[in-house]
């Protein structure tokens, strides 16, 4: 039998596996769970990611890619004559908006490199990048801890199903940036 040329399937694992962890939760995320949501045979999730692990390294790039098209496409947030903080706070609430589900998943991930240490790079990779693209218009430190404020800020709408609460989010970040 003559093997069949698809050059999407590792493309539609990693998605296959975007939508498990989504439904199931990282739990949920196995070989066998991807090959079928991905409707591809078994061997195939195996021939493409030897491990879980990188599976889910994979699986946790492609979701940091979400959030930074969502930045690149602000590109009002690394102009110098508009205000930090509102974009920001303007920048989280898209986020959270357009797909709640997403960011779920993509947070699942992220806190998943605590009890795996594989995904540790990537998961500090998304938050780095996001610090050195503020850290144009403020200071690395700054960068930083406004990085990590809007990890806060997510992880408790998240967390306690509240609305986004925009204005706050802004006064809490002009403080941290010092506008």
């Amino acid at each position: 039998m003559a093997r069949r040329y698809d050059p999407e399937r590792r493309q539609r694992i990693i998605d296959a596996a975007l939508r498990v962890v989504a439904a199931k939760g990282i739990e949920g995320l196995s070989h066998r769970s991807v090959a079928a949501e991905a409707d591809v045979p078994l061997g195939s999730t195996t021939y493409h990611f030897k491990t879980l692990d990188e599976l889910l390294v994979a699986t946790l790039r492609q979701a940091n890619e979400g959030f930074a098209k969502t930045v690149a496409a602000r590109e009002a947030l690394l102009g110098c004559g508009t205000d930090l903080a509102t974009e920001l706070a303007g920048l989280v609430g898209e986020w959270l908006t357009d797909d709640r589900t997403g960011v779920e998943v993509e947070y699942e991930l992220y806190l998943a490199a605590l009890r795996r240490p594989v995904l540790r790079p990537v998961a500090d990779e998304c938050g780095r990048d996001f610090a050195d693209l503020l850290a144009r218009r403020t200071d690395p430190v700054t960068a930083r801890a406004l990085v990590a404020l809007i990890d806060g800020i997510c992880l408790q709408v998240l967390l306690t199903g509240a609305p986004y609460d925009e204005e706050y989010a802004r006064e809490v970040l002009a403080r941290v940036a010092g506008t």
